[in-house]
């Protein structure tokens, strides 16, 4: 095995932001199954610390290509951009002024214990999320335009961090 291959050559895939999750899932127990230290247990000692090292390479592969957020990462940094450096352009105005109002509304809802209002935030924020990573892999995939592909996953980010907050205020309200 090549330890400079990228994370889908280790699993067999080609490289793309939409990912067969079933494939994924059954080649890195494929690969686990190879390479796991366990199977090494009896093995020379430089044996042990490799098994460890490709498990290890294996383990960060399958998490950087299960999550979307992070599979879009790593696909935008093979093409030399990293999406999250600061110094990026800001995020469209009419973007901040739509979060701006959601936290504004997060914030009433939190003081009114509402419920149903943080389900409605939760939903139309979700369906937002769903939308920017159907536009990231439209721009990676089809359209290979990275750059815009980097700016529409700020905004993804972003969302998360939010829904992350809604998370924490159900929490609270309770």
């Amino acid at each position: 095995m090549d330890f400079n291959q990228n994370h889908f050559a280790l699993f067999g895939l080609t490289p793309a932001f939409a990912v067969d999750a079933e494939a994924l899932d059954r080649a890195y127990r494929d690969l686990q199954a190879e390479i796991h230290p366990d199977r090494f247990a009896h093995a020379g000692e430089a044996d042990q610390r490799l098994a460890v090292q490709w498990a290890t390479r294996a383990n960060e592969a399958y998490q950087a290509l299960k999550s979307p957020f992070a599979r879009a990462c790593y696909l935008l940094a093979l093409q030399g951009i990293d999406a999250m450096a600061p110094g990026h352009s800001p995020l469209p105005m009419a973007f901040l002024e739509r979060q701006m109002e959601a936290r504004e509304a997060l914030a009433d809802a939190v003081v009114a214990a509402d419920f149903d209002a943080l389900d409605r935030l939760e939903r139309a924020t979700r369906a937002e999320a769903e939308r920017l990573l159907g536009e990231v892999a439209e721009l990676i995939d089809s359209r290979h335009d990275y750059a815009a592909a980097a700016e529409v996953l700020r905004q993804y980010r972003f969302l998360e961090k939010f829904l992350a907050d809604v998370g924490q205020a159900y929490d609270e309200v309770e």
